[in-house]
């Protein structure tokens, strides 16, 4: 069994086919899928997708490439917002100095709002981090300083120091299919020396599909190749890689229901 910790099932790539992509996740073994927030303003949008799907979570908050639309939405906001039994994480909210949207810090107050809705509610934040490595790795260390909270870096693709700013924090990794393309050797070889405990698989879709579907929409039932890939990058099997993401996942994702075997 593996789970999808991280997916767009609210964008319009998949409102023709969401019935279908759902099934597929659960015919690959794929158990627990959760559709990652945006935009606080279009929770409402994804709620309707997890309240339709049994096995489909929910995260709230803004993404960085959205700190400008949604700045000063407080923590109080997010709290109050995560009260709703699917909702089960903070986020993304995070760093993005890649693309020019979002202004700096319009993105870092964001970020530290989140931080602290996941500081008061235990839920895990979902950060996404490009292009930043110096700034968010300052934030995490002043922001733990003032009380510990769970996080997670999605589809990491920074460098080993923040990788291992992080573990020392007491965060968690989470590899997408960029980690199959050819030319990330890097990464999988960042991917092998991280803890058992603290790594994670996700899809990002319909992003970044694997190495094997390539250039098509990706869907999170292609979690299972980047499974794979880890798997092998750690010298073990992919049942053992299964179960050892999939562990990680409820432990961080404390509030999804455990699967049952």
């Amino acid at each position: 069994m593996l789970v999808d910790s991280h997916c767009h099932l609210d964008f319009p790539d998949f409102a023709a086919d969401i019935d279908g992509v759902v099934a597929r996740a659960a015919a690959a073994g794929v158990d627990r899928l959760v559709t990652i927030s945006t935009r606080v303003k279009r929770l409402g949008e994804l709620l309707a997708i997890a309240e339709r799907f049994p096995n489909v979570y929910c995260s709230v908050g803004t993404h960085p490439h959205h700190a400008d639309e949604e700045d000063g939405i407080s923590p109080d906001e997010l709290i109050a917002l995560t009260k709703h039994p699917k909702v089960v994480a903070l986020g993304e909210a995070g760093l993005d100095y890649f693309y020019d949207n979002g202004s700096p810090q319009a993105q870092a107050r964001g970020f530290r709002a989140h931080i602290a809705a996941a500081r008061a509610t235990g839920l895990p934040l979902v950060i996404h981090t490009r292009e930043a490595d110096e700034d968010c790795g300052r934030i995490l260390e002043e922001e733990v300083a003032k009380g510990a909270f769970r996080a997670v870096l999605h589809c990491y693709t920074g460098g080993r120091e923040l990788a291992m700013k992080a573990i020392d924090l007491g965060l968690s990794i989470s590899f997408t299919g960029i980690l199959t393309f050819k030319k990330s050797e890097a990464l999988r070889a960042l991917a092998a020396e991280l803890p058992g405990d603290r790594i994670m698989v996700e899809t990002d879709a319909p992003y970044l599909a694997p190495g094997k579907f390539r250039g098509k929409r990706n869907e999170p039932a292609y979690v299972v190749e980047v499974a794979k890939v880890l798997a092998d990058a750690r010298g073990v099997s992919l049942e053992e890689i299964s179960r050892q993401t999939t562990e990680n996942f409820f432990r961080l994702f404390s509030k999804v229901p455990v699967a049952k075997a």
